[in-house]
């Protein structure tokens, strides 16, 4: 998913604040889900939360960058997955995470659905 940088998303030095490079992560999640017609939340009690989050910040993204949030299914249980995302400027890696995501059916820890893995594993 392609993301432009706008001043919102900018310190007063014009340097993409740090949380919305997981911000990032998140809309490119979802729009795997709305690129097919779909919604991230399955129903109001079915979805995913986040767990944990490792972060790498290694280059800093600018006012006006275009970037590119590249997900990939790194491994796969019943009830959770984990996702590498990567933020990229062209072919430069700017910003890395590994994220793992817990499927939730009323709050609990469910099994994840065979097509919501096919669509996370196509990202």
């Amino acid at each position: 998913m392609k993301i432009r940088v706008y001043y919102e998303d900018t310190d007063a030095g014009g340097v993409v604040y740090h949380t919305n490079y997981i911000k990032y992560c998140e809309r490119a999640r979802s729009e795997l889900f709305f690129e097919r017609g779909l919604s991230p939340q399955v129903s109001p009690t079915e979805f995913f939360v986040v767990k944990n989050i490792n972060c790498d910040f290694l280059k800093p993204a600018l006012l006006g960058d275009i970037l590119e949030v590249k997900t990939e299914l790194i491994k796969r249980k019943n009830s959770s997955l984990i996702l590498k995302q990567e933020v990229f400027r062209d072919e430069t890696l700017l910003f890395s995470a590994l994220i793992v995501l817990v499927y939730v059916k009323d709050l609990r820890p469910s099994r994840i659905p065979e097509n919501i893995v096919t669509i996370l594993d196509k990202g």
